[in-house]
């Protein structure tokens, strides 16, 4: 019984979360991607894609055996170390963590190279290696933090460890979520007068005022235009690469992007993609807990190799359901910046842009999609913007 109604709180509240301001039922006309975006553009977005989904197929593969390898051999590493359970808990993870980068960097740089081929980056094989630093060491340090909780708590309760164990996830992630406009280096204030009023106006249409909108200098690295909303709160902030603003796009494409940034912070979509991490926190916590019995338990060092492997495979069998979860809120984000910038015709250029400036596949496989797509495709934006057209 108690699983049961377990079981119909999380589907409650997953229906809940699901919500959205997109119309029930919208259908989407089919699109012709070869008229829209060209077709000479439609063959190389394909081809410059099918080289990035090679190298990621590839790199799960040669992830998840390594890990496979370490869980069955890091556990003799455990018994060598005098740093005490925990303290070799945490060694262990650094280890795997060190050996997925090395795993990893090969196909990383091989994306380099391509992207640098295409003239999606400006950026040096050196130059990439070391600016990764940063995001490396804050890995290790998450892993540290992660294993530090995870291993404290199953010493002091237990099997039971996972159900204080997620919440401490939770608060770490909404923590996180909440800083990370103030880790976002490089930004200067939007200066364009007519963007700047464009957001206030947009801020107005969606019934939210004061979301700061900041410029990330991305010269020099890339040629590709993004935008992205962050923090929550007194925290939440929109910021454009300064691709988006130099002229490649118009302002009319601009104002879109704009209103579709800040309808993520009107709908709520961090609080609510927080709240998403938490239904799955739980049950991944106690899949964990589960698998890493047979090692004496989430309290014993001998158990980390495992875990890694637990958790990448986890998170790769996630990636269907996150990523539809993601793409439904992108698509409200899409129809709510059609309802207030108005403007079909930059809401369609745009996207065509981008498809330029990327070089992204408008219409890559279904597989592709459902594993690696947070965005709904380039051609089901566009075909939003027929549908909403239809309707008015």
């Amino acid at each position: 019984m108690l699983v049961a109604a377990v079981a119909a709180a999380w589907v409650a509240c997953a229906v809940l979360l699901s919500r959205t301001a997109v119309p029930a039922g919208l259908d989407l006309p089919d699109v012709d991607t070869r008229s829209v975006f060209g077709a000479a553009l439609v063959d190389k977005a394909a081809h410059v894609e099918r080289f990035f989904l090679v190298t990621w197929a590839l790199e799960q593969i040669a992830l998840l055996a390594t890990l496979w390898a370490y869980a069955r051999r890091g556990a003799g590493y455990a018994r060598e170390s005098a740093a005490g359970p925990i303290g070799t808990g945490m060694l262990l993870g650094m280890l795997g963590l060190a050996i997925v980068w090395l795993v990893q960097l090969p196909f990383r740089l091989a994306d380099v190279w391509w992207a640098r081929r295409y003239g999606l980056t400006e950026m040096g094989y050196v130059e990439w290696a070391f600016g990764h630093w940063f995001e490396l060491g804050a890995a290790f340090v998450s892993i540290c933090v992660a294993l530090l909780v995870v291993m404290f708590l199953a010493r002091a309760v237990g099997e039971w460890w996972w159900v204080p164990g997620a919440g401490v996830f939770v608060l770490v992630g909404a923590l996180f979520a909440f800083a990370q406009p103030y880790l976002v280096t490089g930004t200067t204030p939007l200066r364009d007068p007519a963007l700047r009023r464009a957001a206030a106006e947009i801020e107005r249409a969606q019934g939210i005022a004061g979301v700061p909108v900041g410029v990330e200098d991305v010269s020099g690295t890339t040629s590709q235009a993004n935008a992205y909303a962050v923090g929550f709160g007194a925290s939440r902030k929109v910021v454009l690469w300064s691709t988006m603003v130099d002229g490649t796009f118009s302002d009319a494409e601009v104002r879109v992007v704009l209103a579709h940034e800040i309808a993520h912070h009107s709908s709520r979509h961090i609080p609510k993609g927080l709240a998403w991490f938490a239904l799955f926190a739980l049950p991944g916590a106690w899949l964990l807990m589960r698998l890493t019995r047979g090692r004496g338990g989430m309290g014993r060092p001998e158990a980390v190799p495992l875990a890694l492997l637990v958790v990448a495979a986890i998170q790769l069998a996630l990636a269907p359901a996150q990523n539809r979860i993601s793409r439904g809120m992108e698509a409200e984000a899409d129809w709510k910046a059609l309802q207030t910038a108005r403007d079909p015709a930059a809401a369609r250029s745009l996207f065509v842009g981008f498809a330029r400036s990327s070089l992204g596949d408008p219409d890559p496989p279904a597989w592709a999609q459902a594993l690696l797509g947070t965005h709904p495709t380039l051609r089901q934006r566009v075909a939003m913007v027929e549908a909403w057209t239809a309707r008015r």
